[in-house]
Order: structure tokens, then C-alpha cells, then sequence
């Protein structure tokens, strides 16, 4: 009886999931030794590195589900570290038989990739991004995104990944992968999560050339473990340069998605950054116009940057063989500003919103069209 409410004890705790691999400890390898005795569980974990952030959580949630055992009256909890042999092995489990620096977003992934792109800046495309991924995780999808802004990265702020200093956190590194930070149920990465340390300027800045930018890209596209994903974002920066081309060179068969603002200048630079992604390969989605009219309370309609910008973007990329939708418009919205300060956006703040409200439609949209399998190898052995 003893050795079978061992085995129960075990099932519970393998049961339990890593918070920054998002897998059970059991198929880790993270379970030690577990016994019983006298209605005492003793049970072992082994933590991927010392110092793991998530120490306290993972000991905690063990020691939860081993007590959610019929037959156990207490708990004792053993926390060691996983030795190097441990760790490489775990390293190539988790690469899923890929070589190191091996992109996982290839053609034949089932990933869908979508690129957030905006002609100019200053039109709210990050802003919509964070958004967007919240509201697709908050969908069941699993999501990741990657802030590509690399001189004006903003996604840790927006995403409430940042401390009382206004700092982000340090990813987790095992051996050679990135564990990015998760919130809202979405894995983000971003370069402020690399530069911005206690003791040092909290507005670091990047001032990088093109090689310096295609290798940071590569890296979070390569060495970053995102695990399985049903869609990766990337929140470009603004323009046609050094980033948006690495990307198309990186990634050719990515989704666009153009930002702009109801305003005809705008309007006019966002087609170029549309064109310039089809010339790379990659595909136009849609189009989401942003900083649209909004009601005031007394009925009165402002429309601070005119109006039509979206629909103009929308019929300057589409094409006899393709149409690229406007998705969403979404309108002035004091509480989206207020969401992006404060770190938690507005689609799960304030639902209600009508910017929240537009902002989820076009994720509802674009929820509903998966990559397929077709022309896709299954990588299937017997």
C-alpha cells in the first residue's frame, strides 16, 4: 500500500507544470526520489539551475499536489539542481531533435508568424500588438512575441513585464536557451530584457548597425525557446530598414499585418512597408487602423486624424488575386494610453472599451486562419 500511494504521490507532482517551460516536471525529468512513510510523502525535484526564478512556485505547487493525495498528512519537499549531463540532456529534449541555432519557424512549421509593421512610428503599432497577443492567448492560442523594435523597444512596458524601477526581468537561461518571461499567457522577449540592469540607466538605449540588428533577430528567432506555438508575433519597427529586411530574409513566408492611423500621410508611408514585404516574399494579412474617430460622451464625433487612412491602405495592397481586409478601427481611447502605462492591456482591463472591442475582433479574425499542413512534411517515423 505504501510503494502504490508513492506511485499516486508521484503521478500528482509529474503532474505539475513548469511556469517557465509551460511542461509537466514529469516530462522535464525534474522528479527525484519520492516516498511514504507514516502518511509523510517525501519527495524530490530537481530545478533546471540554480537559482531559478521559479524555485518558490515550483516547490510550492509540488507540495500542493503531493498533500491533494488521499492518504498523505504532510509533506517534505527536496530541492536540488539538475547536473550538466541532466541539463544537456533536457536542452536537446526540448529542441525536439533540431540542431543548435536551428530556426524552429521555418516554412514547414506549423507556426503562423505575423509581422506587425507600421510605415511611420508613433501610430500605436506596439501598443496593438500587445493587444493582439493577449487577446489570442485569452483565446486558447498558444502565443509568442517577439518586440523587434529593437532601438525602441517598448513590449516589456506594455506587457507589465517590468519591476517597481520600471525594469524588465533577465530571461532564464538554460545552458544555451533563452526561457522568455510570460504574461497575459503570452512568451515575450525583448532587448530591454537584455540591457536594462539594476545600477544602470533605466532608458538604455540600442544604437546598433544592420549586422549587430540581424543577429539579435536571428538569436531571438533561434535561442529563444518558445516551445510549440500556434502564433508568433513580431513587433516590428517602423519603416522599410536594416529589421524589416533581416525579417523578410529570415522568415519569407510570414503574415504582414500594416498599422496606421486614419491620416493620409500616414496612410501613404504604411503601403510602402506593405510593399516592401511582398517583395520579400512575405504575404499582407489585413490592415488595422488605429487612433480612429472617437464618441464623446455628449455624442460629438472626433476624428483628431481624419478619416479613411485604413480603407486606403487596405485597397492600396490588395490585388485581383488577393484581398487584404481591414480588420479593425480602432478608435481614440483614453483607457488603451492608460492600459499600455500601466501594463495591462485593455482588452483584458476593459473589455468593454470600444478600442478593446475592436482590437479583439481583429484577433478574432485572425484566430480563425491557422497555417495548414498542406505541402508541410509531418516528420513521421516507423
Amino acid at each position: 500500500m505504501t510503494a502504490a500511494l508513492a506511485d499516486r504521490v508521484r503521478d500528482a507532482v509529474a503532474a505539475v507544470t513548469d511556469p517557465e517551460l509551460r511542461r509537466p516536471l514529469g516530462d522535464l525529468d525534474m522528479l527525484r526520489e519520492i516516498t511514504v512513510a507514516d502518511g509523510v510523502a517525501d519527495v524530490g525535484i530537481a530545478l533546471t539551475i540554480v537559482g531559478c526564478p521559479a524555485a518558490d512556485r515550483i516547490e510550492r505547487e509540488v507540495r500542493d499536489a503531493a498533500a491533494s493525495v488521499d492518504g498523505i498528512d504532510a509533506v517534505e519537499v527536496r530541492v536540488g539542481v539538475m547536473s550538466p549531463d541532466e541539463r544537456k540532456a533536457l536542452t536537446d529534449k526540448l529542441r525536439g531533435g533540431r540542431a543548435k541555432r536551428e530556426m524552429p519557424f521555418g516554412p514547414d512549421s506549423l507556426t503562423r508568424v505575423i509581422a506587425v509593421t507600421s510605415g511611420k512610428g508613433g501610430v500605436g503599432k506596439s501598443t496593438v500588438t500587445a493587444n493582439l497577443a493577449v487577446a489570442l492567448a485569452a483565446r486558447g492560442l498558444r502565443v509568442g512575441l517577439i518586440d523587434a523594435d529593437v532601438h525602441g523597444f517598448s513590449i516589456p512596458g506594455l506587457m507589465g513585464l517590468v519591476d517597481a524601477d520600471g525594469l524588465p526581468p533577465a530571461p532564464t537561461r538554460l545552458d544555451d536557451l533563452i526561457l522568455p518571461p510570460v504574461a497575459y499567457g503570452v512568451k515575450v522577449i525583448s532587448i530591454g530584457m537584455f540591457l536594462r540592469r539594476p545600477g544602470e540607466d533605466a532608458a538604455g538605449a540600442v544604437a546598433w548597425r544592420g549586422p549587430m540588428l540581424h543577429r539579435t533577430v536571428q538569436q531571438f528567432l533561434t535561442d529563444v525557446f518558445f516551445g510549440d506555438l500556434d502564433v508568433l508575433l513580431l513587433d516590428m519597427p517602423p519603416g522599410t530598414g536594416d529589421v524589416a529586411i533581416s525579417v523578410g530574409q529570415l522568415l519569407p513566408h510570414a503574415d504582414v499585418l500594416v498599422v496606421t492611423t486614419p491620416q493620409a500621410a500616414a496612410a501613404e508611408v504604411a503601403v510602402r512597408s506593405g510593399l516592401v514585404a511582398r517583395q520579400t516574399g512575405q504575404r499582407p494579412i489585413g490592415v488595422i487602423e488605429n487612433m480612429a474617430a472617437m464618441t464623446l460622451p455628449d455624442g460629438t464625433v472626433l476624428d483628431l486624424f481624419g478619416a479613411g487612412g485604413g480603407d486606403e491602405v487596405a485597397r492600396a495592397l490588395s490585388s485581383a488575386d488577393a484581398a487584404v481586409p481591414l480588420l479593425a478601427s480602432v478608435p481614440l481611447s483614453p483607457a488603451l494610453r492608460a492600459g499600455g502605462d500601466d501594463g495591462r492591456p485593455v482588452v483584458l482591463s476593459q473589455p468593454d472599451d470600444p478600442a478593446a472591442r475592436a482590437i479583439d475582433a481583429a484577433a478574432a479574425a485572425l484566430a480563425v486562419r491557422p497555417r495548414g499542413l498542406a505541402g508541410k512534411p509531418l516528420r513521421l517515423s516507423v
